[in-house]
């Protein structure tokens, strides 16, 4: 995206390879692409922020109404058991897995609810012309939120938890969850809609800059929060438009990535050789481990559900794990193969990690409702502490690992 020298346009730098580029404005509905690695800069999606604030209406409306009510009753005997959103994580608590119920709290109730109220509280201001000063820690917070709540997450965990309990007793869905599933449609719009260098830019315009001549680009820094690029002083400071800290590459980059990778790798063991929940039906007992629940799929004909456990709960932590190792020793050893690709490899490591959360929730679903007595109980195992630790390690490894390495190291972003 060239510039003229007569009219220099506002640079933005990838939040991924760290190529500096001039900021040409856009056509309605298009998207902007850096050449070099692939990765969307910025793009016009019409009245961003009119359409997005009614999609974060609609979903705060659905929240509350999801939580309001049961989402899922079982029914055994003439037993019968309701769930609610808090169910789950109020029975993994009382069953002695504080942490797991934390998690589980977190990323299906938190999270959301974090999301939607910090986006309104940017939106609705910016939609009648005023600029809030809690515009900017707002944002980081809603920025925040986007890699932990997990909605869409959750309502597919329930879909496995429904197919589960077929065999054991008759299941229906309440109206929360359908309401459930319509705030996880309109958050998800919510996001796709949404363009963040549009609030930015009404925070503070990026001014115009000459592209830097040779020599120059070490001057100059981009802030990772909201892309502005400006003059770094010696101890980079603090952006002047955000607020953020103000780094080059994350601090330690490489290091924190490693350890966090060897601890997920550690916990991997114990996640799927240790059982994650235990069924008692009549007075039995079996142990039931990822594997076997993946079995226990098959062997009822669900195909398709064992297909999708088995990706998500045992080969996509496994495969987050070899990429990030790939990853990290590649930019140790200086590697110049391609940078591209890796990248591209990075982003696929960023976006799969949340969907192994189902197996957690599907044990926190059904420890919350299969409660009868002696008839039928479910309750959780030592594995489902380790798996949670699994995918939040894992999470937070990809998070701590800087992609703009690989180009360093590939020798592509020496002035």
């Amino acid at each position: 995206m060239p510039s003229s020298p007569s009219t220099p346009l506002p640079l933005i730098a990838c939040f991924h390879c760290d190529l500096l580029q001039s900021m040409p404005a856009l056509a309605e509905n298009t998207r902007a692409v850096c050449p070099r690695c692939g990765s969307v800069l910025y793009a016009d999606k019409g009245a961003t922020i009119q359409r997005t604030l009614a999609l974060y209406i609609a979903s705060l409306a659905l929240f509350i109404l999801a939580n309001a009510f049961p989402f899922l009753t079982l029914s055994m005997q003439g037993l019968s058991q309701s769930g609610h959103l808090i169910s789950s994580p109020i029975a993994l608590w009382q069953r002695g897995m504080p942490e797991v119920a934390a998690v589980v709290a977190f990323f299906v109730i938190i999270a959301p609810a974090v999301r939607i109220l910090s986006a309104l509280s940017v939106l609705a201001p910016l939609a009648v012309g005023v600029r809030p000063p809690w515009l900017a820690p707002a944002m980081h917070l809603m920025h925040a939120m986007k890699e932990w709540a997990m909605p869409e997450v959750f309502v597919l965990g329930v879909l496995v938890s429904y197919v589960k309990l077929a065999g054991l007793a008759t299941a229906h869905f309440d109206v929360s969850f359908y309401a459930f599933v319509a705030m996880t449609v309109t958050l998800t719009w919510a996001q796709a809609a949404f363009e963040p260098h549009v609030v930015w830019d009404r925070l503070m315009p990026m001014p115009p800059r000459p592209a830097p001549g040779p020599g120059q680009r070490g001057r100059l820094i981009s802030c990772h929060a909201c892309g502005l690029v400006g003059e770094a002083d010696a101890g980079h400071g603090r952006c002047r438009r955000c607020g953020a800290a103000l780094h080059r590459r994350k601090p330690d980059s490489l290091n924190r990535a490693a350890a966090l990778v060897a601890a997920a790798a550690v916990f991997y063991i114990p996640a799927n050789a240790l059982p994650v929940m235990n069924i008692v039906f009549l007075g039995s007992g079996e142990a039931d481990t990822i594997l076997s629940g993946v079995i226990t799929l098959i062997e009822y004909g669900d195909w398709p559900l064992a297909l999708l456990i088995f990706f998500a709960s045992v080969t996509v932590p496994l495969a987050k794990l070899v990429c990030l190792v790939f990853l990290i020793i590649s930019v140790k050893r200086h590697s110049r193969y391609r940078p591209r690709q890796r990248t591209q490899l990075f982003r696929f490591v960023e976006g799969v990690g949340r969907w192994s959360m189902i197996d957690v929730f599907v044990v926190g679903l059904l420890v919350s409702l299969v409660q009868f007595g002696t008839l039928s109980t479910i309750e959780p195992k030592g594995g489902a502490i380790f798996f949670c630790a699994v995918v939040v390690v894992t999470i937070f490894a990809a998070m701590a690992f800087d992609p703009r390495l690989i180009w360093d190291a590939a020798g592509e972003n020496h002035d």
